[in-house]
């Protein structure tokens, strides 16, 4: 995974955190989301997408 899908994926975790604290989010459909942008934090952290893996996509960049 590369720099920019983390940084993508680490500010839309935030914003949907952000969302939910401030009470914009409710209802089911925040915890959703709040299980989403979970996901993508630990996806961010770890650098690894196992959807990626599946379709075979990868964001880095690989020096030749």
């Amino acid at each position: 995974m590369g720099n920019t899908d983390r940084i993508v994926r680490f500010i839309v975790a935030i914003a949907i955190a952000l969302l939910y604290y401030f009470g914009i989010l409710q209802g089911t459909l925040a915890y959703v989301l709040l299980a989403f942008g979970g996901i993508l934090l630990v996806t961010g952290f770890v650098s690894i997408c196992p959807l990626y893996s599946i379709v075979g996509l990868n964001t880095c960049k690989v020096k030749n």
